[in-house]
């Protein structure tokens, strides 16, 4: 069985114009908020997966969150240009084709609105919008990486900040 966790960053500063898009970090609100979240995740989740994260400084702030929650060396944490600027099933493709095979889970860090899009694709009964610091968990009942692809997961779970899943 493989697993992607797409894991949407927290609430972020407005834009303003002397920081760009991708220096904005996470609101105080936004940290606290992701914290939680990532608590809900423990619940369900052990630390074995593989972090990967958008280089956005709000997505990796959010994954740097997550993976101290879950005893996962910041170091550890993987940056992928690609779900910051490109990220489309092709480039999802490219991202878990590569992986080891002894890797059976994936948490995502990135954006919207491709993050909905993605896990909306990938499961047979549709996913919902996900939500700034939403964490949705699919499964595919497969061996290999290469086999994750488009209407063959299920949503394992499906976490919004303020609701009791």
């Amino acid at each position: 069985m493989k697993k992607l966790i797409f894991i949407r960053h927290g609430r972020a500063e407005e834009q303003i114009q002397d920081i760009s898009d991708f220096e904005r970090s996470l609101t105080i609100k936004g940290k606290i908020i992701s914290r939680v979240m990532a608590e809900k995740l423990k619940e369900k989740e052990n630390p074995t997966f593989l972090i990967i994260s958008s280089p956005a400084f709000r997505a990796l702030e959010t994954a740097i969150i997550f993976a101290r929650e879950f005893g996962i060396e910041s170091e550890k944490i993987v940056l992928n240009s690609k779900i910051y600027f490109k990220m489309n099933m092709h480039f999802l493709q490219d991202i878990i084709s590569g992986l080891d095979e002894d890797i059976d889970a994936i948490a995502l860090f990135g954006h919207n609105p491709s993050f909905t899009e993605l896990a909306d694709r990938l499961t047979h009964n549709g996913c919902e919008f996900l939500p700034k610091s939403g964490v949705v968990g699919i499964y595919f009942n497969v061996k290999t990486w290469p086999e994750v692809i488009s209407g063959t997961g299920k949503v394992e779970y499906f976490l919004r900040p303020g609701k009791e899943q």
